[in-house]
C-alpha cells in the first residue's frame, strides 16, 4: 500500500482591513464560563463573518462536523462500538450549531468521555491478543478499507476487527525474521529459530509498537487535544485550509513559513523502544557549544525555564521536537540519559536555527556541449518577522544571476512537491522573467472586482528558455507562479497536474486583545485561527482551485493516481473564473507544439515511463482491496508489492545519471558545498547524488535541449 505523502500548504498572506475585526467583535456574545466555549463561539463567529464562502452552520452543518470529529478520534474505527455512534448521533449530531451560537458545550464531553472509555478497552485488547500464537495456515483475510466498513456492532466483531488487523502486523513482521533466517543461515555468528521462536519474536515487536502508541495517546491525547481536534473538525468542514492553531501548533507553523526557527540544534530520532534520542548535532549550535550534549544521548523529560519537566514517554519525535523549540533566548532544560546510564539535566538557551534544506539551491547540468542551469525551490518561504531575513525571491534572483554569469543557455525551476508560500515572493519571483504586468488575481467574497497583484518592475533578470517543473504536490504558490509563465507563454510547464489550491488564508490570532471578546485581565493565549478570505485567479481568467495547473508537457510519474489532491477533498471550494487581466504575451522563438511533440515521441519509446504509469496504476488499486492472513497468499501479494516497488524506484532512475554540479555558494556559504567531512557538504552530496539520477529531470533536460536547438527567445 502506499503510505499518505503530505505537503505543506503554506499560508499566503493578504491584508485586510479593521472592519472585518470590528464586526466580529459586534457578533460576540455574553462571556461563556469555559475557555472551549469561548474558543468555540469566538471560530464561529470570525467563519460566519470572515469566510470566503461561509456554509450556513445550521444543523447540516453540525452533522457533517459531527461525523468529520468522530472519523478523526478513530479513522480506523476500532474503538467506537456501532450503538455509540448511533446513540451519540440522535444526542449530538445537530447541536454542535447551537453551541457554536452560544448554548453550553455538551457534545464534546460526551464523546469525549465515550473515547476515553473505548480506548481504555482497546488498550487491554492488543494484550489479550497477542498473548497467544497466531495460526498463518488459517485462510482468511482483513479488510482495512476504512472508509468503506461500518463501526463494529458488538464487542466481539471489534475484538475479531483487533485481532486480523494485528495478526496481520505480526505477519508482516514474522515473514520478514523468516526471510533474514534464510538469508543467514550458515553463518557462525547467526543464532538460527525455531518458526514457533520467530512467530513469538514478530508478536513481541508488535506488542511493544501498540504499547508505545497506547501509551502515547493516553500521554498527549489531553481533553486540550480532542478540543482542538474538534475546533479542527468544524473549521475543515468550512473549507480543508481553514485551520485552527493551539499556541504551540501556531509556532510551529510559523517557523515552516520563515525557514528558521529558535531550538538547541539537534536533530532527534525515534528507535524501537520509543525513546527520544539525539541523531546529529547542528555545529555552533547551543547543543554543540555546551559539549553536554551527545549523539545517542536518550531525552527523558523537558522543561521549560524552572517549570517542572515533562516526561517524554509515548512522545513522538515530532511532539518532542514541538517542546524543545520556544523562543530566542529562552531557557530549556533536558533530562538526558547517557550512554554510560547516568542521568544528566542540561540547561541550554535556545538561539536561531536555520532549516537550510527549506532554502533555495542551484546547479549546472551539461549536456552535451550545452549548459542547462537547475534551480530548487522546496518551499515559498519568507521570514517576515525581520527586515534582513531569508526571502525566497532574493536568493532565486541571486541563483539566477550565478547562473547567466557560468552563460548557462536555459534554466529549469523545479517546484515539485513545493506547498507554497509567500504571495509577496510569487510575485517578485515571476518579475524576474518577465516585463511589467499582472500575475495574479485575487477577490474577496464581497469584493465587486479582484485586486490584481503587479509585478511593477520593466527590467527582466533572465530572458532565457525557462521551463518550470511541477507534479501533484506542488500547491498554492506554486501553482500561482506556474500558471503566470503559462499564461504569458514566457515559459513550459513540465510534469503532471497540480494540487489545486487556490485559496487564500490570513493567520487571526484569537488572543483576548484581538477580538475583545475575553476579559480584560485574562492572559489567555487562545491560538489563533487561520482564515479562508481570498481566492487565487490566473490572469487568463480561471481559478487555479480545485482544477490546478495542467502541464504544457505530461510526464507520468507514481503519484498521478493517489485521491491526494484538493479535487479529492468533499470539503473543497468550487472552480470558477473570472475577467480576464490585460496583459502581453512573451513572444518566444521555439515551438512549443513542437517541443511537447518530440517529448511525446521519447516518451513513447521510453519503457521507463510507460512502467512507470503502469505501475502507478496498480499500486493505487492495491488501496481498495481486502489482505490475506494466509502466509502463502500472503507472500505472493507481498512479493508483487515489493517487486513493483523495486521497478518503480529503479524506472525513475536514470540509466546514465546526468553530470551535474552544485554551485558554490549555496544556503549562504561559499565555503562548502560538497566536502564530505562537513555536515552540511555531505548533505549536499546526497542532494546531487538524487537529482543526478533523477528521471524527470533527465527528461526536463532533454525538453530544454530542443527548446535551445529552436533558437534562443526574440526578447534579450
Amino acid at each position: 500500500m502506499f503510505s499518505k505523502k503530505s505537503i505543506p500548504i503554506i499560508l499566503l498572506l493578504v491584508l485586510v482591513g479593521g472592519g472585518f475585526l470590528y464586526a466580529v467583535k459586534r457578533k460576540a456574545l455574553d462571556n461563556p464560563t469555559s475557555k472551549y466555549e469561548r474558543i468555540l463561539q469566538t471560530v464561529g463567529a470570525f467563519l460566519e463573518e470572515g469566510h470566503y464562502s461561509p456554509q450556513k452552520i445550521d444543523d447540516d452543518f453540525s452533522k457533517k462536523v459531527f461525523n468529520k470529529f468522530i472519523t478523526d478520534l478513530d479513522p480506523d474505527k476500532g474503538y467506537f462500538l456501532d450503538g455509540d455512534i448511533s446513540s451519540l448521533t440522535a444526542q449530538y449530531s445537530a447541536h454542535i450549531d447551537d453551541e457554536i451560537h452560544g448554548a453550553k458545550l455538551t457534545s464534546f464531553y460526551a464523546i469525549s468521555k465515550i473515547y476515553g472509555q473505548r480506548l481504555d478497552e482497546a488498550s487491554g485488547l492488543f494484550k489479550q491478543i497477542l498473548a497467544k500464537p497466531f495460526d498463518f495456515s488459517v485462510k482468511e483475510d482483513v479488510d482495512m478499507n476504512y472508509d468503506k466498513i461500518g463501526f463494529p456492532k458488538t464487542e466481539e466483531e471489534r475484538y475479531d476487527r483487533w485481532r486480523k488487523r494485528l495478526k496481520y502486523l505480526t505477519l508482516e513482521r514474522y515473514t520478514d525474521l523468516l526471510d533474514i533466517r534464510d538469508k543467514n543461515k550458515g553463518k557462525d555468528s547467526f543464532v538460527v529459530k525455531t518458526d514457533q521462536q520467530l512467530e513469538q519474536d514478530a508478536r513481541q515487536a508488535i506488542y511493544k509498537i501498540m504499547d508505545r502508541n497506547f501509551v502515547r495517546l493516553k500521554t498527549q491525547q489531553t481533553p486540550d487535544a480532542e478540543f482542538n481536534d474538534l475546533v479542527n473538525a468544524i473549521t475543515n468542514s468550512m473549507d480543508p485550509h481553514t485551520d485552527f492553531f493551539p499556541p504551540v501548533e501556531r509556532r510551529s507553523f510559523n517557523e515552516t513559513m520563515s525557514g528558521h526557527f529558535y531550538g538547541i540544534g539537534a536533530s532527534l530520532s525515534e528507535d524501537d523502544a520509543g525513546n527520544i534520542k539525539i541523531a546529529t548535532l547542528l555545529p555552533g549550535s547551543p547543543a554543540w557549544k555546551s559539549q553536554a550534549v551527545q549523539q545517542d544521548d536518550i531525552i527523558l523529560k523537558v522543561a521549560q525555564g524552572n517549570d517542572s519537566a515533562q516526561d517524554l514517554s509515548g512522545y513522538s519525535r515530532e511532539d518532542a521536537v514541538k517542546i524543545i523549540r520556544g523562543a530566542k533566548g529562552s531557557v530549556v532544560k533536558l533530562t538526558l540519559k547517557k550512554k554510560d546510564g547516568s542521568i544528566k539535566v542540561i540547561s541550554l538557551v535556545r538561539d536561531e536555527i536555520k532549516t537550510e534544506e527549506t532554502f533555495a539551491r542551484s546547479a549546472i547540468i551539461n549536456d552535451g556541449d550545452r549548459k542547462v542551469g537547475y534551480i530548487y525551490l522546496p518551499e515559498f518561504y519568507a521570514d517576515f518577522d525581520k527586515p534582513d531575513g531569508a526571502r525566497c525571491s532574493v536568493d532565486v534572483a541571486k541563483e539566477v544571476i550565478k547562473l547567466k554569469e557560468e552563460k548557462v543557455d536555459g534554466i529549469i525551476i523545479d517546484l515539485r512537491m513545493n506547498g507554497g508560500g509567500s504571495l509577496v515572493d510569487v510575485v517578485k519571483m515571476v518579475g524576474l522573467f518577465i516585463n511589467s504586468g499582472p500575475v495574479v488575481q485575487v477577490r474577496g467574497r464581497d469584493a465587486a472586482a479582484p485586486e490584481i497583484w503587479k509585478d511593477p518592475d520593466q527590467s527582466v533578470l533572465y530572458t532565457g528558455p525557462l521551463a518550470v517543473m511541477v507534479n501533484e504536490f506542488s500547491a498554492s504558490a506554486s501553482e500561482i507562479f506556474a500558471a503566470a509563465i503559462q499564461d504569458y507563454h514566457r515559459g513550459l510547464i513540465i510534469g503532471s497536474t497540480t494540487y489545486g489550491k487556490g485559496t487564500v488564508q490570513r493567520e487571526i490570532e484569537l488572543d483576548p486583545r484581538v477580538t475583545g471578546n475575553w476579559p480584560k485581565d485574562s492572559t489567555a493565549d487562545l491560538g489563533s485561527l487561520k482564515l479562508t478570505l481570498q481566492k487565487f485567479y490566473r490572469i487568463s481568467g480561471g481559478s487555479t482551485q480545485l482544477r490546478g495547473v495542467s502541464p504544457d508537457v505530461t510526464l507520468p510519474d507514481q503519484f498521478e493516481y493517489l485521491k491526494e489532491r484538493e479535487r479529492d477533498d468533499p470539503n473543497a471550494l468550487k472552480w470558477d473564473e473570472i475577467t480576464k487581466a490585460n496583459y502581453q504575451l512573451w513572444q518566444p522563438s521555439y515551438d512549443p507544439t513542437l517541443v511537447r511533440k518530440e517529448s511525446e515521441d521519447r516518451l513513447e519509446h521510453s519503457g521507463s515511463f510507460k512502467d512507470i504509469a503502469k505501475d502507478a496504476k496498480w499500486l493505487a488499486d492495491q488501496n481498495d482491496k481486502k489482505y490475506p492472513l494466509e502466509i502463502t497468499e500472503y507472500r505472493k501479494e507481498r512479493d508483487q508489492l515489493q517487486k513493483t516497488y523495486q521497478e518503480l524506484d529503479k524506472q525513475e532512475k536514470l540509466s546514465v545519471p546526468l553530470s551535474m554540479t552544485l554551485m558554490p555558494g549555496v544556503n549562504g556559504d561559499s565555503s562548502v558545498v560538497t566536502d564530505t567531512s562537513d555536515s552540511r557538504g555531505s548533505r549536499n552530496v546526497q542532494w546531487l547524488n538524487i537529482y543526478r539520477s533523477d528521471l524527470g529531470l533527465g527528461e526536463a533536460v532533454n525538453i530544454m535541449t530542443d527548446m535551445i536547438k529552436q533558437g534562443s527567445l526574440v526578447k534579450k
